[in-house]
């Protein structure tokens, strides 16, 4: 690796690392990744989004995925189905007491109390990095970010 870890590639190492990081501390608590996401999703959404296809969305998952996570979550007592939101028969997804005190145990916690050392400016021009990476790494999104093309 590069001595300068500003260089895009020695950037795109580190987003790799943590992302690795990230992916082998999700196993936590009997859950795997995408539970622990699902979880976080439930926690912060609107409730009118709090749906197994707008959990899909987020993710970015088949919804066949997603319905999996949600009935494992269900099972686990960590969710709980809360009637149907809107005309169609999309199902509300709630946490439960015990998928709320379960995420007082988030893996991610110690990485956000870390980012909280960072200064307003530097949490916002990562955030900008971060969501530029995601877009980069969406199906269908086969421009080369240098060229445009």
């Amino acid at each position: 690796m590069t001595s300068d870890l500003t260089s895009a590639p020695a950037l795109a190492s580190l987003m790799e690392q943590l992302a690795r990081r990230i992916h082998s501390q999700g196993y936590a608590a009997d859950l795997f990744p995408a539970q622990w996401s699902a979880l976080r999703y439930l926690a912060s959404a609107p409730p009118n989004l709090r749906t197994a296809i707008d959990l899909a969305r987020f993710q970015g998952l088949a919804s066949g995925a997603v319905a999996r996570t949600v009935r494992t979550l269900v099972s686990k007592g960590l969710i709980a189905k809360g009637g149907t939101i809107g005309r169609g028969r999309a199902e509300q997804l709630n946490l439960t007491d015990a998928g709320r005190a379960l995420l007082e145990e988030d893996p991610l916690r110690h990485i956000a109390a870390a980012l909280e050392t960072l200064c307003q400016d530097d949490r916002r021009a990562l955030s900008q990095g971060i969501e530029i990476a995601i877009k980069a790494t969406m199906s269908g999104n086969e421009t080369d970010a240098a060229t445009g093309k």
